[in-house]
């Protein structure tokens, strides 16, 4: 009886062990994934580029003289054909009234050479008329003739001259401090006065890699080449500028240091809307300023977007933690498209439907069951 008792015992302790051995196992871990579909994608690359405005002029005095106005706010905006600076205009008034003068003793000198021809023609089958007379009159009234347009054109000069006295704006836009004082003498040597930018629209340089020059004309030689991308620009801060600018130039050089190619584009640089009259910092963008240059196409593509923490490298490539029909871990090898710092387009190795592990992955390893927890999918960025 003892040795039934004690068997029976044994039997029980085991089948007590074998329970709390199922009872101790832990649960699948719980993982978030997202089904596998495709959603529309602006294709972009982004480059380092710089602000440059349309114009940049100068603005040098022509004649000499003392600087006698100043009519402008230094950083604010003008329009063109406003005056800007008057050099003291008294001598050159003088000259250009003297000009005139000298063209109206010249006129009158004229009108009485041309009667004296007149009348030395009337007289020349006469007995009063002589050939030689005649011949001398028209000689000095041609003399006479050219004395004029000679007074005109240093009346000309002298006009210029005065204009010269008053400097205009030549174009709209924006103007920055003046370098010299009122009441100091200046002159052609002396140097620029005042630089007046343009504003808007406004151009942004970049230059874009060889191969990606040849990859954009070859991915959009069907869609209009150029006319098919457009432009935008990720300020310093990190904001996106609200306007959309086009890729209007591109150089006929590659460059044969850096195998690049230089670009240009045109984009809009409005005054920003609730500043009121602030007469400086009121449009997003400064010429000379560093952005980044979104090249973006205008029309999207499908793809697959996962999110970029999901996506894991080793020395294999790029792969993805995916789920069989059992809900088991398996490792998936993909090749990416483009990226952003939060999403990562598929350019292949993922089935429409695949089920892709997003959160915990830290949690899992390929061939272990988890829980998953389908999530949305990332929208895609751009």
């Amino acid at each position: 009886m003892r040795r039934v008792t004690s068997g029976r015992a044994a039997a029980v302790a085991v089948v007590a062990g074998i329970s709390i051995a199922h009872a101790a196992a832990p649960p699948p871990p719980a993982v978030s994934v997202v089904v596998v579909h495709k959603q529309k994608v602006y294709q972009e690359t982004s480059y380092i580029g710089r602000i440059q405005a349309t114009q940049i002029v100068n603005l040098v005095p022509r004649v000499t003289g003392y600087l006698e106005q100043r009519l402008f706010h230094q950083g604010g905006d003008v329009k063109k054909g406003q005056l800007l600076y008057v050099i003291e205009p008294g001598p050159y008034q003088a000259a250009f009234d003297q000009a005139n003068a000298a063209v109206s003793s010249a006129e009158a000198t004229l009108a009485n050479a041309r009667i004296t021809l007149g009348r030395s023609q009337a007289l020349l089958h006469t007995p009063a008329g002589q050939r030689s007379t005649l011949d001398n009159d028209r000689a000095t009234e041609q003399s006479d003739a050219a004395n004029v347009a000679s007074a005109k054109a240093q009346r000309e000069t002298a006009a210029i001259n005065l204009s010269y006295t008053q400097i205009r704006a030549p174009i709209n836009g924006r103007i920055g401090p003046t370098n010299i004082n009122i009441g100091n003498v200046v002159s052609p040597t002396t140097g620029t006065l005042a630089t007046v930018v343009s504003q808007n629209p406004i151009n942004v340089t970049f230059s874009m890699p060889a191969r990606d020059a040849l990859k954009l004309r070859q991915e959009y030689a069907k869609q209009g080449g150029l006319d098919a991308v457009e432009l935008q620009l990720r300020l310093p801060d990190g904001r996106m500028d609200k306007q959309t600018g086009t890729l209007d130039f591109t150089s006929n050089q590659i460059s044969q240091t850096t195998d690049s190619l230089a670009m240009q584009g045109t984009i809009a640089n409005p005054v920003i809307p609730g500043l009121g009259k602030a007469k400086v910092n009121n449009r997003e963008l400064t010429s000379g300023e560093f952005v980044t240059v979104v090249v973006r196409a205008k029309h999207p593509v499908e793809q697959i977007v996962l999110p970029r923490d999901a996506v894991l490298s080793d020395q294999l490539g790029d792969y993805v933690l995916t789920l069989d029909a059992q809900n088991k871990v398996v490792r998936t090898s993909i090749k990416l498209g483009q990226t952003t710092p939060a999403t990562a387009t598929v350019a292949s190795g993922l089935a429409l439907g695949a089920k892709v592990i997003v959160d915990g992955i830290e949690k899992v390893h390929p061939g272990i069951v988890v829980k998953p927890d389908v999530v949305k999918s990332p929208v895609a960025q751009g």
